[in-house]
């Protein structure tokens, strides 16, 4: 893997334990010389991440619309900033550039950003894995929920084998390194009527 999308929080959270993650998996991508892309900010686990990386000697890439650029909150250190019109254009670059999604605990535009990039990978849009980083059971009831999809079977096994979970940047990082991608979701069979 060349680069990794993170996702996460504008805030730090209640708990310093966040940030202290945050801060070990920017860390964690430089000394693998893998390229961190996120969302341009420098305030809470987005600022974090990208300082820890930027401070470990490595590449990072920021994607921010314009209209957030405005409210100066873009980081001014980065590798390199694009620029883009909007928080969709921002989430399509972001996918086009990683090799894989790391979330870090974060609120509704978290979450937002990373059903829309596990969907896109569901229907086979891209074969790049998804990994939530567990940090303090944040995830947990997710982890949860997914279980619970796949009971109710709104939700194949084959999929629900996608949640790729760890509470820790290089356990995260070996499963990228062996994720092997689901069949593409289909509706079609192969008998027709």
């Amino acid at each position: 893997m060349k680069s990794i999308a993170v996702f996460c929080g504008s805030s730090n959270g209640a708990s310093e334990i966040y940030r202290e993650h945050a801060v070990a998996l920017g860390k964690a991508l430089a000394e693998q010389e893998i390229s961190l892309v996120y969302g341009g900010a420098s305030v809470g686990l987005m600022g974090a991440v990208a300082d820890a990386a930027l401070h470990a000697g490595g590449h990072v890439i920021g994607v921010l619309p314009h209209f957030l650029q405005s409210r100066e909150i873009a980081h001014n250190g980065l590798s390199e900033l694009i620029i883009v019109d909007s928080m969709h254009e921002r989430k399509s670059k972001m996918a086009e550039i990683a090799d894989g999604f790391i979330v870090l605990p974060g609120g509704p535009g978290t979450m937002e950003e990373y059903f829309e990039i596990f969907t896109w990978a569901q229907l086979g849009l891209h074969e790049k894995p998804c990994g939530l980083l567990n940090i303090n059971h944040y995830y947990d009831p997710l982890i949860s929920l997914f279980d619970r999809m796949a009971q109710e079977q709104f939700m194949q096994e084959k999929y629900r084998a996608m949640v790729v979970t760890d509470t820790t940047p290089q356990g995260i990082l070996r499963q990228f390194t062996n994720y092997t991608p689901p069949a593409v979701k289909t509706y079609l069979t192969s008998k027709r009527t």
